[in-house]
């Protein structure tokens, strides 16, 4: 690192400092009791195969009574809003294994070396190779359109998160200065969230779920679809590395545990949609909608270069905000734990793609959804099917992000009917394809019936 001596800022430091004042895990000989403290964001429903549905499905205490021996292993799982107080905690000793976003992981890399207590990026968990992870939305009654419109404005997002980079990335592609030509305001999402709704921010940068809980809830719609970036989006896990190399088959056992939850996840997708919203509070539709089959995030634990390459294209961002100095991305990644947990698997893995896009409809009652290979197929069934039908999503025409049916902006273009994410894409569409107009969801509904 060649900044050595640089320092995070105060408005950073001061909630790091505050979060790590609790108590955290202890530690025994071998032959006593070990508690091994996990941090994770249960409402970032992205890192729920290392946290909520991980910690729901006991996948972890079993890998731990399977490593037989004297001691004997208690979890401790601590659910944070943000990755923040978890790199805290970490970089205190109070935590030995987190989940987090890129952008944090990027900073706890970053507090891990500036203060002697490094930390290493093991595995990853949910991802988008687009960055539909992350939206812009404006309130529903909103006038604005486009990127452009929000010189002037304010807009709430949480400095430091891959939500701010979303927004950093998407104004600068629009012409606009994201510290000059709005008035960003650093909030956290819950926060962010109250703001929109009240009118006190013009528009809402954020990560998963709330841009989809919002829309969802009628309360906000896409202003911007992060997938329009094309640059992945992901959520991983980092170890303490005085902990890694202190007790590695826990680490390897926490990480085949992941495996396990990620596969659960993949073959029972409804299911793990509703054990995430009973642990969270949030709608199904809305996890659903992120964690699905064919869902905005895939799940996947392997390092894929992709991801790491991203990561690193990440790093400038925070650097010019000033939230950190450099960072040694190649130093952080260690892939060698998740690689010995996994075995053999773990090259599978490594070169699955995520599904391919695809509509589907959930009926009331039902365990499986239903998959359509076209917008319109969808929209003919969800037409005869209205009372019956619990959730209908659809990916964007042009970048594949998932969405809700009544949600999305729909164009009609001859036959085709084709659903956005965010209405500045479908305006796109339209003006490069003679004939292709815009129409309401209750239209798109009639022509596709």
């Amino acid at each position: 690192m060649k900044n050595r001596g640089f320092v995070l800022p105060a408005a950073l430091l001061l909630p790091l400092a505050l979060a790590g004042c609790g108590t955290g895990s202890g530690s025994a000989a071998d032959g006593g009791t070990v508690t091994v403290t996990v941090g994770y964001q249960s409402k970032t429903i992205n890192t729920v195969t290392a946290g909520t549905l991980l910690r729901s499905l006991g996948y972890f205490e079993d890998e731990l009574n399977a490593l037989g021996g004297k001691t004997t292993y208690k979890v401790d799982w601590q659910d944070y809003a943000t990755g923040a107080p978890i790199t805290a905690q970490m970089t205190a000793g109070k935590i030995d294994i987190g989940s987090m976003g890129d952008f944090p992981l990027l900073l706890n890399a970053a507090r891990g070396k500036q203060l002697g207590k490094p930390t290493r990026l093991v595995a990853a968990t949910g991802y988008n190779l687009r960055g539909g992870l992350n939206t812009i939305v404006t309130a529903p009654d909103s006038k604005l359109g486009t990127l452009a419109d929000l010189k002037g404005r304010k807009v709430s997002t949480s400095v430091g998160s891959a939500a701010d980079g979303t927004l950093v990335r998407a104004l600068k592609d629009a012409g606009l200065d994201a510290d000059k030509d709005i008035e960003k305001l650093n909030q956290q999402p819950a926060v962010g969230a109250s703001s929109l709704t009240s009118g006190s921010a013009d528009a809402l940068s954020q990560f998963v779920a709330w841009p989809g809980l919002l829309t969802y809830q009628g309360k906000a719609k896409a202003l911007y679809d992060g997938a329009q970036l094309d640059l992945p989006t992901f959520h991983g896990v980092t170890a303490r590395e005085d902990f890694a190399k202190q007790r590695p088959a826990v680490l390897e056992a926490f990480l085949r545990a992941q495996a396990k939850a990620t596969d659960y996840l993949d073959e029972h997708p409804v299911e793990a949609a509703e054990k995430v919203a009973d642990a969270t509070g949030l709608p199904a539709e809305v996890v659903y909608l992120y964690n699905g089959a064919h869902g905005i995030a895939t799940f996947d634990p392997s390092l894929k270069p992709e991801l790491i390459a991203a990561l690193k294209k990440d790093v400038p961002i925070l650097k010019a905000a000033k939230l950190t100095g450099d960072v040694d991305v190649d130093a952080f990644v260690d892939d060698h734990y998740v690689r010995e947990a996994l075995g053999t698997s773990y090259d599978k893995r490594l070169a699955a793609a995520p599904a391919p896009a695809a509509g589907e409809v959930w009926p009331k009652g039902a365990t499986k959804t239903e998959e359509f290979k076209t917008p319109a197929e969808l929209l003919a069934h969800v037409a005869t099917h209205k009372d019956g039908i619990r959730a209908a999503y659809v990916p964007d025409a042009t970048t594949g992000t998932q969405w809700f049916a009544d949600k999305a902006v729909w164009v009609a273009d001859g036959d085709q009917l084709l659903p956005f994410v965010a209405p500045a894409t479908a305006k796109a569409y339209v003006a490069g394809h003679d004939g292709a107009e815009i129409i309401t969801y209750a239209a798109a509904l009639d022509r596709a019936s």
